[in-house]
């Protein structure tokens, strides 16, 4: 797995408690270790009655704690007191699984065993993720423990509905791996570069209808823009993702789908202006055309051979509407900062240029479409940034992850200086 940048290197207690989740909690432990976390594991005693503490060992490399009174490296503590530098050199303590008995420990201040004295002891975010029954979820007093929990500033993950252990189906399903680290990316990131600030991003390629079944369209994944989603996340932004394709929605982010030029123009300008988004990321590749009419009926193959004509027109363009718009308010605060992309097969940097001056963007980054190692449908990319001043930064093959917190870097650099 590729390094999580807002991962890295950041000292993660993860505190397993005795639910039957408690396997996914080793997916867990192995997968934040993956991305370059390191995962210090606290489990309870009826933890290790579902996954003995070697298996936790083996997917982090790191010492594994079981035991508050014996001071060893075989499951206890370096010292009688290491709980305290545990939980206080910790950036983020997340107790997943969650049982019911210790959300009402952490909830009443019972210090009891190791998870539930390092917990009272660390200054760092709490994540809680539950995973029980739905019966025992649903309970007036675990709902009221969680409610008293949130109120002191802990983060909860909520659960999914499921069929439990016991053949019952309610709400109480611990969600997947992916799901939890990016509750654990959200949490970690709310200090960010981009704290308090809204990011709108636009992904995929739009299809312009030609009858009920066929489309005119393009070979734009949409893999850059949610690339460029997540980034902007990590960095402490609330993000509004507009996309045209079915990828996996960023923990975090406000999903609005759309399929038209149209209908992303619509949502552009409702998010960027209406609702005051302060930094508009447009990657998606837009249809630069349309058929003139759209037919109601599937139009059919004709027995003499022959095709159709197909009358094209110009649909809107986002980009320029938003400059209009922007020209026209005094204060020009919706957005203050605009990125464009430019996928380009000839003359790239001059025609990025003239696209950049052209809409009254802040950074353009543009691609060769040509070619074959990386841009459409990769996950890699190769890209150049050019800005108003006539900067020029030039990226070779990076993960489009790479791409994204770079063009993320440069947008937070902006605000910096227009503060």
């Amino acid at each position: 797995m590729q390094t999580i940048t807002l991962l890295k290197d950041k000292r993660i207690i993860l505190a397993a408690t005795g639910s039957i989740a408690v396997y996914k909690a080793v997916d867990l432990a192995s997968k934040l270790t993956q991305v370059g976390a390191l995962v210090d594991v606290i489990m309870t005693d009826s933890a290790q009655r579902f996954v003995a503490p070697i298996t936790f060992k083996a997917v982090t490399g790191r010492a594994v704690y079981t035991d508050m009174w014996q001071a060893d490296n075989s499951g206890g503590l370096p010292t009688h007191i290491a709980h305290v530098g545990l939980g206080e050199g910790a950036d983020l303590m997340a107790v997943v699984p969650a049982t019911a008995n210790t959300i009402a420990k952490l909830a009443t201040g019972i210090a009891d065993n190791l998870l539930t004295v390092t917990a009272l002891a660390a200054r760092c975010p709490l994540l809680i993720a539950p995973a029980m029954d739905g019966g025992m979820y649903e309970h007036p007093a675990t709902q009221a423990n969680i409610e008293t929990l949130l109120k002191r500033g802990a983060y909860l993950v909520e659960p999914e509905e499921g069929r439990f252990a016991s053949g019952l189906i309610g709400r109480g399903r611990l969600p997947d791996t992916q799901t939890l680290i990016g509750h654990i990316r959200l949490l970690l990131a709310q200090n960010g570069a981009l704290h308090g600030n809204h990011v709108v991003v636009t992904a995929g390629g739009t299809r312009e209808a030609l009858d009920p079944v066929r489309f005119i369209g393009n070979h734009s994944s949409g893999k850059q823009g949610y690339a460029l989603a997540q980034a902007a996340l990590d960095v402490g932004a609330k993000v509004t993702l507009i996309s045209t394709v079915d990828l996996p929605t960023p923990i975090g982010a406000k999903l609005d789908k759309v399929d038209s030029a149209e209908s992303m123009l619509e949502a552009v300008l409702h998010y960027a202006l209406k609702e005051l988004h302060r930094i508009l990321i447009m990657s998606a590749a837009v249809a630069d055309f349309r058929p003139a009419t759209r037919s109601v009926q599937k139009i059919k193959k004709k027995d003499d051979d022959s095709a159709p004509t197909l009358v094209l027109e110009r649909t809107a363009d986002i980009l320029q509407s938003v400059k209009a718009a922007r020209d026209s308010t005094i204060d020009r605060l919706s957005p203050s900062v605009v990125v464009g992309f430019a996928a380009e097969s000839e003359n790239l940097l001059n025609n990025a240029r003239i696209k950049l001056e052209r809409k009254g963007l802040d950074l353009i980054v543009a691609n060769d479409i040509t070619a074959t190692d990386a841009g459409f449908a990769s996950d890699y990319n190769r890209v150049v940034i050019l800005d108003r001043d006539g900067g020029r930064e030039e990226i070779e093959r990076q993960s489009k992850t790479q791409i994204s917190e770079r063009v993320i870097e440069r947008v937070a650099d902006i605000l910096t200086q227009r503060a």
